[in-house]
């Protein structure tokens, strides 16, 4: 049986230039209506976290989470999957740095800007102000990455940096680490401490 992931699969192929039949197939078999647009898989984890937390099962409600493997795509997912394409209603997440990219992208796709929620540097800052760099470095510590945050923050060029700023990009550092902190800094979340564009989203799907 075709799943969500699928579909996710179908439609990257379709924006690197393939074909659109099979997402356009599956978008039915599914019973596709929304998609939510994020820069990267991290952000998906984030996301996907939260919803089960919250009981929702996200694909039975007709809601395909999309990563776009960067935020300069946005405007090629838009035109695929918004009115121009498969008509599903868009929704998501942005940085405020790529706001006014990204409300250019929505009006020549025709699609409402209202589902998009604004993360004021990106969504790990988001979620690292939310807990505290105590409570974030206690999450490193349980997962065995504490002796590498430390190296990192004596580098020379993270030194002076606002523990925040220095957290941030020590999440990015390694392959693979946003996304299981993405998924690992919302299971930290108090359910009160959930960042609002993360929170708004989720409650707006």
């Amino acid at each position: 049986m075709a799943d969500i992931q699928a579909f996710r699969d179908a439609v990257t192929s379709w924006a690197a230039g393939g074909s659109g039949e099979l997402a356009s197939e599956l978008a039915v078999r599914l019973r596709v209506r929304t998609a939510v647009l994020l820069e990267g898989p991290s952000d998906l984890a984030a996301v996907e976290t939260l919803a089960a937390r919250h009981g929702r099962d996200l694909p039975a409600e007709g809601v395909c989470v999309l990563p776009m493997n960067g935020a300069m795509n946005v405007g090629r997912y838009a035109g695929l999957l918004g009115p121009p394409g498969l008509g599903l209603r868009l929704a998501g997440l942005c940085d405020e740095g790529e706001q006014g990219f990204y409300d250019r992208a929505l009006e020549r796709a025709g699609a409402p800007r209202q589902g998009f929620f604004v993360c004021v540097t990106d969504l790990e800052d988001e979620l690292i102000r939310a807990l505290g760099v105590a409570r974030v470095e206690e999450i490193v510590r349980a997962e065995g990455d504490l002796p590498a945050w430390q190296t990192f923050g004596r580098q020379p060029a993270h030194r002076g940096e606002p523990p925040r700023q220095q957290m941030r990009r020590f999440l990015g550092t390694k392959k693979g680490r946003k996304i299981r902190y993405g998924h690992l800094l919302v299971e930290g979340l108090e359910s009160d401490r959930v960042p609002a564009p993360l929170h708004d989203l989720l409650a707006n799907l």
